[in-house]
């Protein structure tokens, strides 16, 4: 068997990436116990803010993950990267799922009414939420079998939700920093190149749909 062919990475690569990209929660995990247990820990005086940013961050970076592996795979032109993708757009649902959980239990109480309240007054939690209600259906229909049921067009179709996710998480992201910083500039460069490295693709593809429109 030749190391790192698609077979081998199917089966040693997965659980490795999968235990990898299981590493921050990890922490945050680690982070908590110490807290309970009045030890040293990264959660600061604030760990609830602490953790809300902690999953919201990463959440980002698994979202921008997912939509660099199909560039990747064309820049090396090899398949393999494809391998991880929707393990790493799991792990993105994931973090956000935390995220919200962090939100909701140790931010809010569970509060309804609160919550409710602040889903219409600030805008940039009405826009993480919209972005979570648009990777629910990304995570439900991830299986091959959805594949099936749907067909693989309207799946496709269905999976482009992912790049309006990116563009929701980035403007949450900056309009809850407040004033300048950096940091939410790079996340928006990376999440632009990301978006303009595919127009060559959907250029290709709306001509090939008027070219068959007019033949037909």
């Amino acid at each position: 068997m030749q190391l790192l062919s698609v077979p081998f990475l199917r089966r040693y690569g997965k659980p490795v990436v999968f235990a990898l990209l299981l590493v921050p929660a990890a922490i945050l995990v680690h982070n908590w116990w110490l807290a309970f247990e009045g030890l040293p820990n990264d959660l600061g005086f604030n760990p609830q803010e602490a953790s809300n940013r902690f999953t919201g961050d990463w959440t980002l970076r698994m979202l921008l993950l997912a939509l660099a592996i199909t560039p990747l795979s064309k820049l090396l032109n090899s398949p393999k990267p494809i391998l991880f993708r929707r393990m790493v757009g799991l792990y993105a649902f994931f973090y956000a799922c935390l995220h919200i959980a962090s939100y909701l239990w140790l931010d809010k109480y569970f509060a309804w009414g609160e919550v409710w309240a602040d889903i219409l007054k600030r805008i940039y939690i009405t826009v993480g939420m919209a972005a979570f209600v648009l990777l629910i259906p990304l995570a439900v229909t991830s299986t091959r079998g959805w594949v099936r049921r749907l067909g693989s067009k309207n799946w496709q179709r269905l999976h482009k939700a992912v790049y309006a996710i990116g563009v929701l998480a980035v403007i949450h992201f900056i309009m809850m920093r407040k004033g300048f910083q950096v940091e939410p500039l790079i996340y928006a460069a990376i999440l632009a190149a990301l978006l303009i490295s595919r127009v060559p693709e959907w250029v290709r593809k709306a001509r090939r749909r008027n070219r068959k429109a007019a033949a037909a």
